[in-house]
């Protein structure tokens, strides 16, 4: 859950530098795809975080 934080603020501080520095674009993008990645990771992760698995004994 952590990783997933982080990584969505590593992509907002990137999208703001990206908009206000004339020439870093780049890092905007570079933002909207750390965010999209990020999306989709914890997509899954919460997906199949709902699942129980049963311990052999």
């Amino acid at each position: 859950m952590s990783l997933f934080l982080l990584l969505i603020l590593v992509a907002l501080a990137l999208g703001i530098i990206g908009f206000a520095v004339h020439g870093l674009f780049y890092l905007l993008v570079i933002g909207a795809v750390v965010l999209v990645v990020d999306l989709v990771y914890g997509a899954m992760r919460f997906r199949r975080g709902g699942k129980k698995h049963r311990i052999a004994r």
